[in-house]
């Protein structure tokens, strides 16, 4: 328990310090993670609401922070180039983002043209259900992304490593709460960029 917490505080600090410089992104990470609680108390009533909620809302909002407002040049809070941070990050980088989101999109689009998914399941007949049949693909696709990205991290590192990234994931928005839930008030007072002073080294 002693080295999973440890991994996951590594992991989150990491996490916070190279990738949530932007007052906007922190911002849309709350947003996100209201949103994503929401989906949370859904999926216990209807799955397919919840990860509708989670993808359209929760998850476009939390990258389009990322996408367009996070500032990609040298790093010189960490000292550390745009290049270096996107290669040992943990998670998703900007470029598995782009694929995971690319098959986001094409699902609607797959089940539109194939509504049985190739005989797999009942065709919708009417929008509600297509929504639905769409609404659940999406929630395969994010526990997909869960397991995928955990067995990657589990070869190339190590159990710990991919298993405190999952426990990351699922707390995330929870722990964005409490860490961003001050950033639309800077973001009011004009403070486009967090400056980081807790961040910063001696030096």
């Amino acid at each position: 328990m002693k080295e999973l917490l440890n991994t996951l505080a590594v992991q989150r600090w990491d996490d916070h310090r190279y990738y949530h410089h932007s007052r906007i992104n922190q911002s849309l990470h709350l947003l996100s993670a209201i949103c994503f609680l929401i989906s949370y108390a859904l999926l216990f009533v209807d799955p397919a609401k919840a990860a509708l909620l989670a993808w359209c809302v929760s998850m476009t909002s939390r990258q389009a922070g990322h996408f367009f407002f996070e500032p990609r040049g040298y790093d010189h809070v960490n000292q550390a180039s745009d290049a270096h941070k996107e290669e040992i990050k943990i998670g998703y980088n900007i470029q598995r983002k782009i694929v995971l989101l690319a098959v986001w999109v094409a699902l609607p689009a797959l089940l539109w043209l194939q509504p049985s998914l190739f005989g797999l399941i009942t065709p919708a007949t009417d929008l509600q259900g297509f929504l639905h049949d769409v609404g659940m693909a999406w929630l395969a696709l994010g526990v997909a992304g869960l397991v995928f990205r955990v067995l990657q991290l589990w070869i190339q590192q190590s159990f710990m490593t991919g298993f405190a990234w999952a426990t990351k994931i699922i707390t995330d928005p929870f722990h964005d709460i409490y860490l961003y839930h001050k950033a639309p008030l800077h973001l009011l007072r004009g403070e486009l960029i967090d400056p980081m002073e807790h961040v910063k080294t001696p030096g």
